[in-house]
């Protein structure tokens, strides 16, 4: 984490200085991350696309605004999450695409049928967008993102005991939501579908 932290605030040290080489550098090591995020926020390849961009002109525009009190990770997942939210309020909705494990790999839970049914993944979609907001985003940042605890903290600016606190009823929520559903739609009194380390 240190060295990671380093390693950015000496790019970011060069981006101040119009070191596009530096910026390049950037931007490759976070858009992936950043771009799967705003997928799940925003629901579309193509919006998220948009979004990432803005992210990085945002970036660049404030590049001597950087605190290096702060991790870069921190500063620019919290600029992508803010255009998301913007997104987001434009829209009146939200649209999740996947669920994942805590390993980030995707759960396959449909069966043949769903394509025409809307099967569990549109069940799961739902679960996840009828999360609270601020349930959400921090199911999305911790779950999904991966991102430390003291990090998501810093991003959603709430305590570290408030991010846990999130995560963990989100995490019940959802588990809440989908259990019974899971039960219905495959007719199984016990589901071994949704894996614990979801919940």
């Amino acid at each position: 984490m240190a060295n990671k932290k380093a390693r950015d605030h000496a790019l970011m040290a060069r981006v101040a200085d119009n070191d596009l080489d530096a910026f390049n550098e950037l931007v490759n090591l976070y858009k992936g991350k950043l771009f799967t995020m705003l997928v799940r926020m925003v629901g579309t390849a193509e919006e998220a696309e948009d979004l990432l961009q803005e992210t990085y002109v945002r970036v660049w525009e404030h590049r001597r605004s950087f605190d290096n009190r702060y991790c870069f990770s921190t500063w620019v997942y919290t600029i992508a999450m803010n255009l998301g939210k913007n997104e987001l309020r434009k829209r009146k909705r939200v649209r999740f695409l996947a669920m994942f494990d805590r390993e980030n790999n995707p759960i396959d839970i449909e069966d043949p049928a769903a394509e025409h049914s809307g099967g569990m993944g549109v069940l799961i979609e739902r679960a996840v967008a009828k999360l609270p907001q601020r349930y959400r985003e921090a199911f999305v940042l911790r779950d999904l993102q991966e991102l430390s605890y003291e990090e998501i903290g810093e991003v959603l600016r709430v305590p570290v005991g408030t991010v846990k606190s999130r995560v963990n009823r989100a995490r019940n929520l959802l588990k809440d939501e989908l259990k019974p559903k899971v039960e219905r739609y495959y007719g199984l009194s016990k589901s071994p579908l949704l894996p614990s380390s979801i919940f």
